[in-house]
């Protein structure tokens, strides 16, 4: 399973990536030098979206588009996930 992710960092910037462990990833994002090199000046971080896929190809390709998107068209997937998930 892998999972789709966007981060809100610290600076109201949005961070968007994959990952197969979406805790762990969060926790090297916001503690390591794991993380990647974007986020680590823009600490703390946290997840304002996540979506689950079968397989690396289809998440690589989800995250392709969304990295195309507006920050606010991010933004209505984000508002639309949190609307749709409660």
């Amino acid at each position: 399973m892998y999972f789709l992710y966007i981060l809100r960092c610290a600076d109201e910037t949005l961070y968007t990536g994959i990952t197969v462990d979406l805790e762990r990833r969060v926790r090297e994002h916001n503690s390591s030098s794991l993380g990647a090199k974007y986020t680590r000046g823009r600490r703390p971080v946290e997840v304002v979206y996540s979506q689950k896929f079968e397989t690396r190809s289809a998440a690589s390709k989800a995250e392709s588009r969304i990295k195309t998107l507006s920050r606010s068209e991010k933004m209505k997937l984000i508002s639309l996930s949190r609307k749709t998930s409660v």
